[in-house]
């Protein structure tokens, strides 16, 4: 008898409901429609193909392009007791081989297969013989060359499902997609008459902001050392700032490991295991590392450089908070990285393709993204609203959970600091960083200013009246302006910029936005909040237990059960196995491997002298 995809959502994955816009997917590919699924991370799209995959007839076909994703999509649905496979590059010939025969026996209900393997004479031939009911496109904005991931093998899917005896449903899930992108997702995949399905790109429990460091390794260290304990990603531009942030947090007794495409395949491995796995607290990391990891408990997401588009920095961001517990999202940003980005985009290689127009229509929609991009990093406005605006959502001017709405904001006119900022790094020979400019025009009597005399400078102490918090802000808007910039290299000293003369003859206006106050922020809905007292005890000894299950058995922690259903389960604290199957996130098949454990660990914790 075939079962009701609320009692697969129940037996399998241990949930009593469908979150919002799974079960308007799921009911249009159990009806045979096509769907389209817009969904941000961590909003569970991956539930809204695997259930119809349970109660379909047949295979369900999941594309991916990822080869992480596939392992720890296929290592959870296991866990789960579906039977699941992946097919790619990751398998030796006879493992390839056996698990196709496998498949063709029909012994899986889900296979996860990379787009190029569509295009292998082998597996066309087993899927003509198959019986497909659905075939899954997950991140399909990769078949749009105006998204930022475009995947050329994706153009193969439509040819590939046409040669099918029989067109399975086809269902397309992403999580950030622009309105063009989405009308192209349609298009190129052929859908018909699909069923869209926009749940809202906002993730409530993300705190975002943007910091302007004029000492990014200083800062980066002050944020990972507050977070001690919590485990995080440092996302870097190139693999040459990955190899010395990792070092210099190293060097600070930071658990730190490293995850970049010039990196040995093995190493490359084992480092993602160990982040995955909690052996390593911190990932620090280029963009090539990311994409379908499912790490639930990942609390802060740091991009030491600012990414070239929205769409990439909203994906990076979104690997934090998966579970629903409030996570930050912090950029620290430097004129430097917009400099960067420009060089990524000219110097990036050709696609073979592309004729030169649509090539140089993509380098300007690259370079508006990326203006879009340095745009973010600048705004005094609410953050989430720049980034939901910027998918076409509306969103509240106010969101209480971001930087720039926490603080206000207020414009002041800053054209005599700039001459001042402007007259002492022309006065000491432009051969001084920003921190050294700003103690000088504060007056301040530093090694480095006595060494150099610039205590006799005309312009010493002309700002005295101000921080040197305060001048250092000033300085970074005449940089981000163009009216001052950095110098290459290891030791980037200021300079003058273009527009610096203009500035001294004083007729140019220059206004900058800067903090007035602080507020309170507002309690934005979270779902799972923070533990404290008793329950937060038994939270700790369940993610002990769950650790220890989890070596023993070779997968990561958050296979066996994520932080969520541990927080249940130490505020339920079941003591029967009806109890414990009844929390949200317990299956049939993982109550039956792990119920006695735990609940032997509650009973402890609930009698800690045996009664």
């Amino acid at each position: 008898m075939t079962m009701t995809k609320e009692e697969a959502l129940k037996t399998y994955f241990g949930y009593d409901a469908f979150r919002g816009g799974q079960a308007e997917i799921v009911d249009a590919l159990l009806a045979g429609r096509d769907a389209l699924a817009i969904m941000p991370t961590g909003a569970g799209k991956s539930i809204c193909y695997q259930v119809p995959a349970l109660v379909l007839p047949g295979i369900t076909l999941v594309i991916s392009p990822l080869v992480s994703l596939m392992r720890d999509q296929v290592t959870q649905l296991v866990q789960m007791g579906v039977p699941a496979a992946f097919l790619n590059s990751t398998l030796t010939y006879r493992q390839y081989l056996l698990a196709l025969s496998r498949a063709k026996e029909g012994r899986y209900k889900i296979i996860y297969v990379a787009p190029e393997r569509l295009e292998t004479e082998g597996f066309q031939a087993f899927a003509r013989e198959a019986e497909i009911s659905l075939v899954a496109v997950d991140e399909a904005h990769c078949i749009s060359q105006w998204g930022q991931d475009f995947r050329p093998s994706y153009l193969g899917i439509p040819a590939f499902v046409d040669a099918l005896p029989r067109r399975p449903v086809l269902g397309a899930f992403t999580a950030t997609a622009t309105p063009e992108v989405r009308d192209d997702i349609q298009h190129l995949l052929a859908l018909e008459s699909p069923q869209v399905v926009t749940t809202g790109s906002d993730r409530e429990n993300l705190y975002f902001e943007v910091r302007h460091p004029t000492d990014k390794r200083a800062e980066l260290l002050e944020l990972v050392e507050s977070r001690r304990g919590k485990c995080g990603i440092v996302y870097c531009a190139t693999r040459k700032t990955v190899e010395e942030v990792c070092s210099f947090l190293r060097e600070r007794g930071v658990d730190a490991t490293r995850y970049h495409a010039g990196l040995e395949p093995e190493e490359r491995q084992k480092n993602q295991e160990d982040f995955l796995y909690d052996r390593t607290a911190v990932m620090v990391a280029t963009n090539a590392f990311g994409m379908g990891i499912d790490k639930s408990d990942v609390r802060y997401v740091i991009h030491y450089n600012m990414p070239k588009d929205v769409e990439s920095y909203y994906q990076e961001a979104g690997r934090a908070g998966r579970d629903g517990a409030p996570s930050s999202c912090i950029l620290l940003f430097s004129g430097q990285d917009v400099r960067t980005a420009e060089f990524l985009i000219d110097h990036s290689e050709p696609r073979e393709e592309l004729d030169q127009r649509t090539a140089e229509q993509l380098r300007e929609r690259d370079l508006q993204r990326l203006r879009r991009m340095t745009g973010y990093c600048r705004t005094r406005r609410c953050l989430r609203q720049y980034i939901l605006g910027y998918f076409g959502e509306q969103a509240p001017d106010y969101c209480g959970a971001c930087y720039n709405c926490i603080h206000n904001f207020e414009e002041v006119e800053v054209g005599p600091e700039a001459r001042a900022i402007i007259r002492c790094v022309a006065e000491t020979g432009e051969h001084f960083g920003v921190n050294v400019i700003a103690e000088a025009l504060c007056g301040a009597q530093t090694e480095k200013v006595r060494k150099y005399h610039m205590d006799q400078e005309r312009s010493y102490g002309t700002l005295e009246a101000f921080t040197q918090k305060e001048v250092q802000e000033r300085i970074r808007f005449l940089l981000d302006e163009g009216i001052l910039v950095l110098s290459p290299g290891q030791y980037p000293v200021l300079r003058l910029g273009g527009r610096a003369e203009a500035v001294m003859e004083g007729g140019v206006s220059l206004r900058m936005r800067t903090v007035k106050e602080t507020r309170p922020a507002l309690a934005r809905r979270t779902t799972a909040a923070e533990l404290d007292g008793p329950a937060a005890e038994l939270f700790g000894r369940l993610r002990a237990l769950r650790a220890s299950l989890a070596r023993r058995q070779g997968v990561p922690a958050y296979v066996v059960f994520t932080d969520k259903t541990l927080r249940e389960l130490a505020l339920a604290r079941p003591a029967t196995m009806a109890q414990f199957r009844a929390v949200s996130g317990v299956g049939t098949a993982k109550a039956e491997r792990y119920g006695e454990a735990f609940l032997a660990e509650i009973a402890a914790f609930e009698t800690p002298w045996g009664g």
